[in-house]
């Protein structure tokens, strides 16, 4: 490594431990207004929601740029260190302010964060990262890399599960990403296939079920490395197609029984048949346990009736794993939930209806959608819909904890959806580097102007620092933790995706604009991001806030 960045690299973990101090200390501060009876209150939790959001995303930048510095060892790229410290030093701006927001909000002095501002140490590391000859500097290696930043050693067998999806990505998936996006197309066989054979759809299922997960241990590292590979060649075509298989995957063993795994897991390893999550409802949004759809038992079975919305790829599912209010007493809340899979026909169509000889009947319509077109998300109506006992997850045991299957898959899926997000802006820079070397304004390319260099260091800095959290968080959750920290990944790798991708298309100008290039592409799929697998501002405040305040505070998380 350079020796001209030892300076600023022992200045960024000096400022990074004081902000560490100051924020848990406001974490506490915080936690405390929240407490009644010696637990956090709902009522009260509501009523800090603000500082809350500004709370969780404090953590999230604090995290991300520990855990870029933290990685740097004296055999580091320099770039890689380089854009550690740009990602820091933008996340310190950032956190400076929210730690402000923080304390105003519990009268707390604010004499500590005023001194971080005017510390040595920090204007010494905002100046020589931060200003515009070091962000020039530091753009040109972006250029010079061609985009490719933020690269992770990886053991053999992951090394090159990741050489092999990429090459598939470049090969199959982008060739084919423009026509299903500007048809609106749904994934045809041509990527379906293929992917099959490459046992994508298998990869959260033990070996023992016919996946290519071991039996003994969980292998999230490797969800994110095949996830972030196939989403620079398509999300909605390729990246998106793991999340599905791996949620009902993951309920089906917790609480499933022998038979139901031994049924349903090789088939959905094989990706025969396809599946689709049926959770979310359209008077509800985020929230699970407020699901309204019934489940009638019936001689035999269960009858389903109500709506469902948002369901991705139900069309060409041939499997809906649907969560279902079993019980009527609505008081109960999520423990009134169970898990129902319901078989229906594969169709490529963007409306379907499926009829059953007892008279049950399922509708679907397409939602139209800026992006993220491909796997398609369904309006479902479920009139009287049969679905046999031996369909219902767990059997009789596994009546009324449904909600609880159902999280035993969220985790894996925001992991992913961090990893999708990567995969997008990879896909975004190395389109924006090609674009502004080739790109003349004013008889020079564009890569030669110092504001374009700034913006190319920023949004590498983001990737490098977003990829290197996601694939530090997969550890942590393989070791059977990480619940909050996977939420946290999500919430910051999401966001970054807009705003990475949002750059690239502007540095396109009119280009970016128009649909045949793929820039827009990437920009209109990013936004869904931080939406689906649990809107931003849900993890921010029900999942990331509140496990740092009962963190701080020393308590058992709620449920436990």
């Amino acid at each position: 490594m350079n020796t001209a960045l030892q300076r600023p690299l022992a200045d960024a973990s000096a400022v990074l431990a004081r902000l560490r101090s100051l924020f848990d200390a406001g974490v506490l501060v915080l936690a405390r207004h929240c407490l009644e009876n010696g637990r956090l209150s709902a009522r009260r939790l509501d009523a800090v929601q603000v500082p809350s959001f500004e709370m969780a995303w404090a953590g999230a930048e604090l995290l991300a740029a520990e855990t870029a510095i933290a990685a740097l060892t004296p055999d580091s790229d320099p770039l890689d260190a380089r854009l550690a410290l740009v990602f820091t030093v933008d996340a310190v701006v950032s956190l400076l302010d929210r730690l402000d927001a923080m304390l105003a909000e519990t009268g707390e002095d604010p004499a500590a964060v005023d001194a971080l501002r005017a510390a040595p140490e920090w204007r010494a590391l905002r100046r020589a990262v931060g200003g515009a000859e070091a962000l020039q500097a530091t753009g040109r290696g972006v250029v010079e890399a061609q985009g490719l930043v933020g690269d992770i050693a990886l053991d053999e067998a992951h090394g090159l599960a990741q050489d092999a999806f990429r090459r598939f990505a470049a090969e199959v998936v982008a060739p084919q990403a423009e026509a299903i996006h500007r048809h609106d197309l749904t994934v045809p066989e041509s990527l379906l296939q293929p992917m099959r054979e490459m046992g994508v759809f298998g990869l959260a299922i033990p070996e023992r079920f016919g996946g290519s997960a071991p039996d003994d241990r969980e292998d999230t590292l490797l969800m994110v490395v095949v996830t972030e590979a196939l989403s620079e060649g398509s999300l909605a075509a390729a990246g998106s197609l793991i999340t599905r298989p791996e949620i009902l995957t993951r309920a089906l063993l917790a609480g499933g029984t022998d038979g139901q795994k031994a049924h349903w897991l090789p088939r959905l390893a094989a990706g025969e048949p396809l599946c689709a999550i049926a959770m979310t409802e359209p008077d509800c949004g985020s929230d699970l346990a407020a699901c309204q759809l019934k489940g009638t038992r019936v001689d035999g079975g269960w009858l389903l009736n109500g709506a469902k919305t948002w369901c991705t790829f139900a069309g060409k599912a041939g499997v809906l794993m649907v969560v279902a209010r079993t019980d009527p007493d609505r008081s109960l809340g999520h423990k009134g939930l169970s898990v129902l899979l319901a078989e229906k026909p594969s169709v490529d169509t963007h409306q379907f209806e499926v009829k059953q000889d007892g008279g049950g009947t399922l509708t679907g319509r397409a939602i139209p959608t800026i992006g993220y077109r491909g796997m398609h998300s369904f309006d479902l109506s479920f009139q009287d819909y049969f679905v046999p006992d031996a369909n219902l997850v767990g059997g009789e045991a596994g009546l009324g904890k449904g909600f609880y299957y159902t999280l035993a898959g969220m985790v894996g899926g925001r992991m992913q959806t961090s990893a999708r997000a990567c995969g997008v802006m990879r896909a975004a820079l190395r389109a924006a580097v090609r674009y502004a070397q080739d790109r003349k304004v004013f008889g020079a390319p564009l890569a030669d102007f110092a504001l374009t260099q700034a913006k190319l260091a920023r949004m590498g800095a983001r990737l490098a620092a977003c990829r290197r959290l996601a694939y530090t968080v997969a550890g942590i959750v393989d070791g059977g933790h990480g619940r909050m920290e996977a939420s946290l990944v999500k919430l910051l790798a999401c966001r970054s995706a807009e705003l990475v991708t949002r750059e690239a298309l502007q540095l396109h100008g009119g280009m970016g604009y128009a649909e045949e290039t793929p820039v827009s592409r990437y920009f209109v799929d990013a936004r869904v991001l931080s939406i689906f697998e649990g809107a931003e501002e849900t993890l921010a405040l029900k999942v990331v806030a509140r496990s740092l305040m009962e963190r701080a505070l020393g308590i058992a998380p709620a449920g436990a």
